[in-house]
């Protein structure tokens, strides 16, 4: 089956805050870490190397084996970056871009030489409804001029009324298998239900099947881990492979999580409603993991997330950078060794750009960023020495 390519979508929906616009002073108990103090530290700084322009609140980017730039718009659009313009591939007809949701997470595969598939994660719909989100599965034209053989791999991922928290990051892990993240559509209930599929970390093969080493039993056979609220990051940590989340909290305590089989990150949001004073790692919850780290209060809405390599980025090699959407920023978290857990501090830069969204390393080793924005841009990052 082949994408239209024609027809684009109407104007993009205006930015809708990720974070309620009222949310809890302080945290019911205490934060699942102490606030890590976000003030530029002694990794150096970086440099606005190129900037590529026309793009509509670009959601995510992946670079193919060549280096060419992949982007998706939440509006339904498909775009490559060829000789340092926007192309658009194709624009997705089935989606639906309502409230925080859209055309969001995208992977390319790991056999992509071969095969050519790409992984989108989307609000799928017509008609201003939305009946589910979904992760599917493209073939791109040699000529990056298309779309073709739309294979949804997973449907009935929950979209919840007013499509609030979303989720959709999906990403290879070293294991072959994709990963993504679903958000808990404002259900109080979802997010500690093992057979809901919001709320959660999922985990599947290429062609869509439940991953081998799944929880599994009472669980949702794609379930990999339960109990959170907006997964916005998932990437790896490439010194020994562990799972790495970035998660939007309430009025406070975002959160960066190291995620394993089976684990429950502590978000119950049952009360009168969708209570959202309840903290985002309930410690009572037995077996509870807290964060690596939380943002305290305030929160920043921190979205995407990749680990830095390369010697020339100085102290931020191994650090993980987190574009941010409400604080605008990007923030390098480091920490105190190659597969520690504890962070060593937090360094802030690109402060003037405003929401940032994702941060992916290319194959040439510099950082690009997606401005969430419309008319939004890409960022090409690299150490100010280089």
């Amino acid at each position: 089956m082949t994408v239209a390519a024609a027809g684009l979508l109407a104007a993009c929906i205006p930015p809708t805050p990720e974070v309620p616009p009222s949310g809890p002073t302080a945290p019911t108990t205490a934060p699942t870490t102490a606030p890590t103090t976000t003030v530029p530290g002694p990794g150096g700084d970086v440099t606005v190397a190129g900037t590529v322009s026309g793009f509509s609140r670009p959601w995510d980017i992946a670079f193919l084996p060549d280096g060419t730039p992949i982007v998706t718009e939440r509006s339904g659009r498909v775009a490559t970056v060829v000789a340092g313009a926007r192309h658009v591939v194709a624009t997705l007809a089935d989606v639906e871009p309502i409230g925080e949701g859209g055309l969001m997470g995208l992977a390319v595969d790991p056999a992509f030489g071969t095969n050519r598939w790409i992984y989108t994660c989307y609000d799928h719909g017509s008609a201003g409804t939305v009946t589910d989100v979904r992760i599917v599965r493209f073939r791109l034209a040699e000529d990056l001029r298309s779309l073709t053989d739309a294979t949804p791999i997973l449907t009935g991922i929950p979209a919840g009324s007013g499509n609030r928290h979303q989720g959709c990051r999906v990403a290879f892990g070293p294991d072959g298998m994709l990963w993504a993240t679903t958000g808990d559509t404002a259900s109080p209930t979802a997010p500690q239900d093992p057979t809901s599929r919001a709320g959660k970390v999922l985990r599947m093969t290429p062609a869509g099947a439940p991953a081998p080493g799944n929880p599994g039993g009472a669980w949702d056979p794609y379930v990999y881990s339960l109990g959170h609220r907006n997964g916005q990051g998932l990437t790896f940590r490439p010194a020994d492979g562990a799972a790495i989340e970035v998660e939007h909290g309430t009025g406070c305590d975002d959160e960066i999580n190291r995620i394993v089989a089976g684990g429950n990150y502590g978000w119950n949001p049952v009360g009168s409603g969708y209570d959202e004073s309840k903290p985002m790692t309930d410690l009572t919850i037995p077996g509870a993991r807290p964060a690596l780290w939380s943002s305290g209060c305030p929160t920043i809405a921190p979205s995407g997330a990749t680990f830095v390599s390369g010697t020339e980025w100085g102290s931020w090699n191994g650090a993980l950078a987190v574009a941010v959407l409400k604080g605008t920023r990007l923030m390098f978290v480091r920490f105190d060794g190659p597969t520690s857990d504890t962070v060593a501090g937090v360094d802030v830069r690109l402060t003037d750009r405003g929401r940032l969204r994702t941060v992916r390393q290319a194959p040439d080793g510099s950082l690009w960023v997606t401005q969430d924005s419309s008319p939004g841009a890409l960022l090409r990052l690299v150490p100010a020495t280089a």
